[in-house]
């Protein structure tokens, strides 16, 4: 058995970027601990989602929990950073942001996890944090730092496939128009993920994709049913997130892994 920690900026992240092989290697029989920033404080929510007196945070800890269950994660871990909001906000620069935090310090608080945990396999984002959000920028500096000083052996940034994306948004925006769903612009060139010549891992996690839109469904407060991601059907779906694209330094070029855990 092997441990995988999966480091992610806010709450749903895990679900919508690792949820495939965090339950696949659940299914394998290796150990997944799952580690989260911030608490997701400036998500938006539906006007009376919310219980009287309770904060958006405390139901994100819940969705969180109850997402991680689904995806098999046996150690669930927040870093008590506060949301950072979307680049250029006001929020960015807020006291205790994830976004103004030391990477050192905070990167010194997710190797303690790592060793703690003996991990062989850490998941972070690549060094655009898939799209530009500052948090999750943030998940990249500090989850490489953090392997460095775990001395962690296997660090996979995972990303978005651009070019696969794009191919795929062809399959299915016509049926997503007709059935007048609203389809997010995934041609934003450098903005989204990396060009399919520079990722080194390509994991199938079709198998799991009931488990990925169950975990995604735990995040009610943030993903509902009319969302982009619970509203499509099954193909288009599997091609949005069946497949899970990673970089691995001194990997490639090309796909040379479609297994985060062969050989340990």
């Amino acid at each position: 058995m092997a441990t995988m920690v999966t480091f992610h900026a806010h709450p749903d992240d895990e679900c919508i970027a690792c949820g495939g092989v965090m339950r696949k290697a659940f299914e394998e029989g290796h150990r997944v601990v799952l580690v989260v920033a911030t608490r997701g404080e400036h998500g938006e929510v539906p006007e009376g989602f919310l219980a009287e007196g309770e904060e958006l945070w405390q139901r994100r800890v819940v969705e969180t929990e109850a997402a991680a269950e689904i995806l098999g994660v046996a150690r669930t871990e927040f870093l008590g950073y506060v949301d950072s909001g979307m680049m250029g906000e006001a929020t960015n620069d807020a006291p205790g942001s994830f976004w103004t935090a030391s990477v050192e310090e905070a990167a010194e608080k997710l190797a303690a996890i790592l060793r703690e945990e003996n991990a062989d396999v850490l998941t972070c984002y690549d060094d655009n944090g898939g799209y530009g959000h500052p948090d999750h920028i943030q998940v990249h500096r500090v989850g490489m730092r953090a392997a460095e000083l775990a001395g962690t052996p296997r660090v996979y940034q995972n990303t978005m496939n651009r070019d696969h994306l794009q191919r795929g948004m062809a399959a299915f925006a016509a049926q997503a128009e007709a059935a007048g769903l609203e389809v997010p612009d995934l041609n934003g060139g450098d903005e989204v993920g990396k060009p399919e010549s520079v990722l080194t891992a390509r994991v199938d996690v079709t198998a799991y994709n009931d488990h990925k839109r169950r975990a995604m469904r735990a995040h009610a407060s943030q993903i509902t049913e009319e969302s982009f991601f619970l509203s499509m059907s099954e193909e288009p779906f599997s091609v949005a997130f069946g497949i899970e694209w990673f970089i691995r330094e001194g990997q490639g070029p090309g796909i040379t892994e479609t297994d985060l855990f062969a050989g340990l």
